[in-house]
């Protein structure tokens, strides 16, 4: 029985990751794959096994499926493990049976899309066990591969973690360039404040405590306090939180496994860390064929 990491995440509608997966194909195979095809029978069948060479978490199973049903709708699927559990170097965690020709067309889509997917999942489920109990979350960011934002957020959420906005449309984030071209952080609120939907909160990026008072004063909701260090964080909480008790607090910048924990310490409640999604690990998985 493998440990279930999350409760669980949404698995994204299926139109929403078919075109991605089709591109990539249509990538891989190009015009066909040729040495399958010079020596593989086209009736051979067997079952393809996809294994882990490394420990993990899974994320990204339905996106391997997805490849082998484009490639050949008549492959059929078996000890399909779950999404967002844990799993051991050895482990299988899917069997594919049919055709040997088509489950070695899709074998390399599949396995690129479930390793990165897995790797994002990992490394989410390893900041969110240092912090464990700490009642502060874990989010990604907008740091995603191009095209790729909808599979690797599902699995930051796969391991345990959260989204900051998923798009430019869904939060304000207030940043330097932002109060560059609009004169100051007291302007970019208030010009915030009067144009967005009440729906949304507005967020100031702050890189010191001047900034800080400045942003509170001028009536954000949540302060993103950028690259300070964990000493930083903490005086800079205290300072938010007596001149607004309700203020919601993120830390962001240079936090890893072997500091997020004094971060999640300090009296934010949100870390945010691009690295989710750009400096991650992908799990080292293969698939073998049995006739």
């Amino acid at each position: 029985m493998m440990e279930k990491t999350t409760p669980g995440a949404f698995i994204p509608p299926r139109m929403l990751y078919r075109h991605i997966v089709n591109s990539a194909l249509m990538e891989d195979v190009g015009h066909g794959d040729i040495t399958t095809a010079c020596t593989v029978d086209r009736d051979t069948t067997g079952t393809g096994r996809i294994i882990a060479k490394e420990s993990g978490v899974l994320a990204g199973l339905f996106v391997a499926l997805e490849a082998f049903r484009q490639v050949d709708q008549g492959l059929s699927f078996d000890n399909i493990a779950e999404e967002g559990t844990r799993f051991e170097k050895g482990h299988c965690l899917l069997e594919i049976k049919g055709r040997v020709s088509s489950i070695l067309m899709a074998e390399r889509v599949a396995l690129n899309f479930l390793q990165r997917l897995c790797g994002i999942a990992t490394l989410a489920a390893a900041l969110c066990k240092r912090i464990e109990g700490t009642g502060c979350r874990v989010v990604g960011t907008r740091k995603t591969t191009p095209n790729l934002r909808i599979l690797e957020k599902y699995a930051l959420r796969a391991g345990g973690a959260f989204n900051h906005r998923f798009s430019l449309s869904e939060g304000i984030l207030i940043k330097d360039n932002h109060i560059a071209s609009c004169g100051g952080i007291t302007s970019a609120v208030a010009s915030a404040r009067q144009k967005a939907p009440h729906t949304l909160r507005i967020e100031v990026e702050v890189t010191d405590l001047d900034e800080l008072k400045e942003a509170v004063q001028a009536g954000a909701d949540l302060l993103l306090l950028d690259n300070m260090s964990p000493e930083q964080v903490k005086e800079a909480s205290a300072l938010a939180r007596k001149l607004n008790p309700g203020i919601l607090l993120e830390a962001s910048g240079g936090i890893n496994q072997d500091n997020i924990l004094e971060y999640a310490q300090s009296g934010v409640n949100i870390i945010s860390s691009g690295s989710l999604t750009h400096s991650f690990k992908s799990i080292d998985l293969s698939l073998k064929i049995t006739l």
